[in-house]
This record gives C-alpha cells, sequence and structure tokens, in this order.
C-alpha cells in the first residue's frame, strides 16, 4: 500500500478574475521511505498539491489517501490526529520571533498538551539531530537562513510524524546551505526511515536528494518516473527543458560544446548506469588507440552515477567505429545514431 495516495485531485479557487484550476486530475503513488521530489515552473499547482495531501487545502474532487486513509472521511478531531503524522517545512520557516530556538520546537507539543519536560526533553533531543544543541537559547533573529531552517525542521519533526512535507524548503538558502540542508534531510530520511515530498523549482535539488519525481505544468503532472530515468530520458517538453537547465554543481557537472563540425560519423550516448569516477571515454581512446570527438557533453554525478549524454563524432575514414560502438555498450551505454544535420 502507497504512503501517499493521490487519484484524480481538482482543485479550483474563485477569483476576482474568475474560476482558477490549480491542480487539473493529478494522480500520484508515494511509497513508504521515498524522498520524492514534486517539481515545476511558477504557478504549475506544486505547492497547492502539497497542501492537498495534508488537507490545509480541501480538494474540489479526487481523493487523497494517507496510510490507507481517506482524509475526506476523517472529522475536524481525526484529520487534526493525522496531521500530526505529517511534519511540514515551509521556504520562510515560519518560526516564533519572540520564543528561543527551544520554546519554537516545544510550541507544536505544547498545543498537543504534552507536559513541558517531555516537550523539552524532545526538544533537546531534535536540537542534536539537526546539530543546533548548542543554539537552545537563541532567538531566530540570532540565527542564519541555514539554522533557522534547521530549528523548522526540528519542530516539524516533534511529533514523530512519520511523513515530512517541504515546501520549497531550500529556495531561500544560498547553495551551501542548501546542500547542508538536503544532507540532513537526507540523514532524517535514513535514520529515522521518513517518507519525505519535496516541492522544489530546483533540478538540481531533485537531483541531489530525491529518488523519485513528478513533473508539472499547468496543474498537471506530465512526466513521473524515477530520478535516473527522467535524467537520462526526459519525455516532456518542460521535463527536457528542466534537465537542461539543471545548475551545475563543481566537481559533478561537465559541459562541453565543440562549434568545429567535422565531417566523421555521430553518436549520441546515454550515461545511466556507469560510475561517475569511470572515464569510459578516455578509456575508449587508449584502448583503439584512436580519438575520438566530443561536440557536446552534458554529464551530471546523480547518487556516484553518471548520468546524462554526449554526442562523439569518429574520425573520418575510421575503420574501428563498430568496434568502439560495442565497446561502449557493454559499459552499459545506450547509444543513438545522429544524422548528419543534429
Amino acid at each position: 500500500m502507497a504512503e501517499i495516495l493521490v487519484q484524480d485531485l481538482h482543485k479550483t479557487f474563485q477569483t476576482k478574475d474568475g474560476i482558477l484550476e490549480a491542480l487539473k486530475g493529478v494522480s500520484l503513488e508515494i511509497e513508504t521511505g521515498d524522498i520524492y521530489g514534486i517539481i515545476g515552473m511558477s504557478g504549475a499547482g506544486k505547492s497547492t498539491l502539497v497542501r492537498c495531501m495534508n488537507y490545509l487545502e480541501v480538494p474540489t474532487q479526487g481523493k487523497v489517501v494517507v496510510q490507507g486513509k481517506d482524509l475526506a472521511s476523517l472529522n475536524g478531531a481525526q484529520l487534526r490526529m493525522q496531521r500530526q503524522k505529517m511534519g511540514m517545512i515551509f521556504q520562510h520557516f515560519n518560526l516564533l520571533m519572540q520564543k528561543n530556538v527551544l520554546d519554537n520546537i516545544c510550541f507544536p507539543l505544547t498545543i498537543q498538551g504534552v507536559k513541558k519536560s517531555q516537550a523539552r526533553q524532545r526538544a533537546m533531543e531534535l536540537l542534536e539531530v539537526v546539530g543546533l544543541s548548542d543554539k537552545a537559547q537563541a532567538y531566530p533573529a540570532q540565527l542564519s537562513g541555514g539554522q533557522k531552517q534547521r530549528v523548522a525542521i526540528a519542530r516539524a519533526l516533534a511529533s514523530n510524524p512519520s511523513i515530512l512535507l517541504c515546501d520549497e524548503a531550500t529556495s531561500a538558502l544560498d547553495p551551501q546551505t542548501t546542500y547542508s540542508i538536503l544532507e540532513l534531510l537526507k540523514d532524517i530520511n535514513r535514520k529515522l526511515g521518513l517518507t519525505i515530498v519535496i516541492i522544489t523549482h530546483q533540478m538540481s535539488v531533485v537531483r541531489e536528494i530525491c529518488n523519485r519525481v513528478a513533473i508539472m505544468q499547468a496543474g498537471r503532472v506530465v512526466e513521473e518516473g524515477s530520478v535516473a530515468q527522467i535524467f537520462a530520458h526526459p519525455q516532456s517538453d518542460v521535463g527536457r527543458e528542466l534537465v537542461s537547465k539543471d545548475s551545475p554543481s563543481e566537481g559533478d557537472t561537465r559541459t562541453l560544446t565543440q562549434d568545429r563540425i567535422q565531417s566523421g560519423n555521430r553518436i549520441r550516448i546515454v550515461f545511466s548506469e556507469n560510475s561517475s569516477f569511470e572515464p569510459v571515454i578516455a578509456n575508449l581512446i587508449l584502448t583503439f588507440k584512436e580519438p575520438v570527438n566530443i561536440m557536446k557533453a552534458n554529464t551530471k554525478n546523480v547518487g556516484g552515477t553518471a548520468k546524462g549524454d554526449m554526442l562523439l563524432e569518429f574520425m573520418p575514414g575510421s575503420t574501428q567505429q563498430e568496434a568502439m560502438k560495442d565497446y561502449l555498450r557493454q559499459r552499459g551505454l545506450e547509444l543513438e545514431e545522429v544524422s548528419d544535420h543534429e
């Protein structure tokens, strides 16, 4: 059974300009333990979708089933109990500025009626988890953006949820801080077994942390699958655009373009299962003692595996082309012939 099941979800809003269809028949299955990315451009409907997952927004039509429970069938008290199992973090932290870090984390437990001593003990445990044990008495204004988000994560974990919903949780952070927060989320997923849903407009976030991803456009899911599949073979126009615009990170992306066109035959190779540390093309050249021209390359390190593609050109008159192609196939690369005009 899926941890979160979304079936034919629709959500409309009444605006001064008429009815806005934010979601148009969205269906998803998110399994226990997934780090599931939902990505799209601004206005795609992704934030509305995640708010429907815990019924902060009530769908106009369709079904949301969380841990086997249809949220539409729950009364107010039951829905509040279910929400306690679904922590949520936001782009702008939403901390209480007049309370210190310890009291911010205790706040949801206090609302639930947990004893003050127990709430404080739980808060200190979570500060240890997020690496802020020395900031218990600090106030939000004294913290950096990354530290504020760590406090927000600790607060979201206070009631021992099994699901963590992250709505653009790293969008307000610089790249280095973003990386540290994503590492923390991966660690929490690994140690606590949480299912994590990440809403983002950054493909680099999906590449860094997610195992599955849904791409949204204009209120619909236009593509869904494993992150490896999407990066290797994006099927939708928006998917191809997001992958092509994926921000390079130092050390894990090589993008090359060769302007001078030769007259040899060309092939496109797709990296999908090769170690990112294996110099496949260099080894090809050393093995066959024959150069190849790299016309274009866009490869990324996704979980230690090379993802992306490369356009190669064999030297005019080469007699080893077929053997070289076989060599590449034997190393798990997919090959596609490329016409002259490409």
